[in-house]
């Protein structure tokens, strides 16, 4: 290897001074990119954050400002869906009921809600089954969806006790007093009740009076009188007063003279058992020969 001496070395070197060396300028961009590495380096998390929060920030804004057009052009896609989903196979078309006969078909129907074209897939069952429970009559229902296009709707109805006259109008009533529906005929064995406020306490004196089968026998009705007691009105058009209080021993001492004396049977129009002690009768009357 050649030995290269210091004089070779400074063989044309010349003295300059320092400052009158040129200046390195680095380009704007350069410069840029120098920082952006040096501060992504020492920065970067935080960085990130800023970033994130920015756009969220700005995703925010853009949402608020258009949120009136994408909720209704989401109402617009549901109402073509609907009407698309409406007229494939996923249309209602046939709707099965059971269960019901004092509820008529109409009103149920109405209160399903069904309407052409309705889809199968986006039919609110759970909406229209509070509906239907609402019906007067009704006790418990239950829909369920066959697909592609049925209903199987199956009710379950109040038990009638008695029927209530009314304003020239027989209805129907359940044990607490309420009108399930109209009596057209279909209901005819049912206890027969008049009178204001005779729904109220119907089932009370309706059980009181099925542990005497023989207080049964030909009584068409029982009339509630001012809404404090009650008349047993039977066939023959004999009318038996009940007291206010003490029914229970009122009946139990009409079946003993009944049982031992057939005083039902007797030709009376009126039997007061009002008094605790006395059992007063009214004898039919009878036309008086005419005088000679």
């Amino acid at each position: 290897m050649q030995q290269v001496g210091t004089k070779a070395i400074l063989a044309g070197a010349r003295v300059i001074d320092p400052r009158a060396l040129p200046v390195h300028v680095s380009a704007p961009r350069r410069r840029l990119r120098n920082n952006f590495g040096r501060t992504w380096i020492l920065h970067r998390t935080a960085v990130v954050r800023i970033v994130v929060a920015v756009v969220a920030v700005v995703a925010a804004g853009v949402l608020y400002e258009v949120r009136d057009t994408v909720m209704q052009a989401s109402a617009n896609l549901a109402v073509v869906a609907q009407g698309q989903l409406g007229h494939t196979a996923f249309a209602i078309g046939e709707i099965s009921i059971s269960g019901q006969s004092l509820t008529s078909e109409q009103s149920i129907f109405d209160a399903l809600g069904v309407e052409p074209h309705t889809s199968n897939v986006s039919f609110d069952v759970e909406a229209a089954r509070q509906r239907i429970a609402e019906l007067p009559s009704v006790e418990t229902v239950n829909i369920r969806k066959i697909y592609p296009g049925d209903l199987v709707v199956t009710i379950t109805e109040k038990v009638p006790v008695a029927r209530w006259r009314v304003d020239g109008v027989t209805f129907v009533v359940d044990g607490e007093g309420e009108q399930i529906g109209e009596d057209h005929g279909t209901y005819g064995e049912l206890p027969l009740v008049v009178g204001d406020g005779a729904a109220d306490d119907a089932l009370v004196m309706i059980m009181a009076l099925k542990q005497y089968p023989h207080l049964q026998d030909g009584l068409v009705a029982l009339s509630r009188i001012a809404d404090r007691r009650w008349d047993l009105i039977y066939d023959t058009g004999l009318r038996v007063q009940l007291p206010e209080l003490g029914v229970a021993q009122a009946l139990k001492r009409l079946d003993y003279y009944q049982t031992d004396f057939q005083l039902l049977d007797r030709d009376v129009t009126q039997i007061d058992l009002r008094v605790a002690s006395i059992v007063a009768v009214r004898p039919t009357k009878t036309e008086e020969p005419p005088k000679k």
